[in-house]
């Protein structure tokens, strides 16, 4: 590449000071969406990992965006749950008719209602 050419490819001020705004308005949404995550987190579970999946939440803490794998890997998940809210709404409308099937075999089996 001659010299010429890395010129015209150099970022002028003003075409960096307009990717700033994206770039606030991306970590404004990270933050708010690791604060969702993070939010009453108290349960606490253990959980095994691919390769793949590891190297994404190490670079979520690498790049400070998490101050931990736990942190890194609850914010993950939220964002999968967020992702695939239709697909959990639908299973959340069986397993209720499943709850309430069981209450039904329990009371034939057993002869009275279970609170």
């Amino acid at each position: 590449m001659s010299e010429e050419q890395f010129v015209e490819a150099e970022v002028t001020p003003e075409a960096a000071d307009e990717t700033k705004p994206k770039g606030r308005d991306m970590l404004s949404m990270i933050r708010g969406a690791l604060d969702t995550a993070l939010a009453g987190r108290g349960n606490v579970i253990m959980v095994r990992v691919n390769d793949e999946t590891l190297k994404a939440i190490d670079m979520l803490v690498e790049a400070d965006v998490c101050k931990s794998r736990s942190e890194g890997a609850a914010f993950l998940i939220n964002q999968g749950i967020e992702a695939s809210s239709d697909l959990y709404d639908r299973i959340s409308g069986i397993t209720e008719q499943i709850t309430e099937l069981k209450a039904k075999l329990r009371e034939i089996v057993i002869g009275e209602p279970q609170k």
